[in-house]
């Protein structure tokens, strides 16, 4: 997954979020760049056809930006359950995170073999809490 990977996830994640166009602000924010990154990486976005970007009003992805971005989805929901679920990664988030640029969709495939994924999958992925709804979790606080 690339960095344009990750652009058209977040948008996407926005645009259900937010029932409308991605602003600026809140891509940069998500992907913790700074807004003249984010708007750099619209521009090219949009000149592959991915997104279209109205001043003041924000981003929005053309049908193929949202192809991209639910199987960009689907592959971190596929490390994500990896990680926890196979390799029971106690911080598989944020070991998600930092792999999702390097796995490119050949391992995801075959890490999907391995996984017992939700057919669901990416709508079964909440932006609002930034996880899948059937990942299956352990408690922080586990009881005595």
């Amino acid at each position: 997954m690339n960095t344009a990977d990750q652009y058209v996830k977040a948008i996407y994640l926005l645009q259900e979020m937010e029932d409308g166009p991605a602003s600026t602000g809140a891509l940069a924010d998500m992907l913790n760049v700074s807004p003249a990154s984010a708007n750099e990486m619209i521009g090219k976005l949009e000149g592959r056809g991915l997104a279209e970007h109205e001043k003041y009003k924000g981003v929005r992805l053309t049908d193929e930006g949202i192809i991209n971005a639910r199987e960009a989805l689907q592959t971190y929901c596929i490390i994500e359950r990896f990680l926890a679920n196979v390799l029971d990664v106690e911080e598989f988030r944020a070991e998600a995170r930092e792999l999702e640029p390097v796995i490119d969709e050949t391992v995801a495939e075959r890490l999907d073999t391995i996984i017992e994924r939700n057919a669901e999958c990416p709508d079964c992925f909440d932006p609002e809490t930034d996880a899948c709804r059937y990942l299956e979790i352990p408690s922080e606080n586990p009881a005595d």
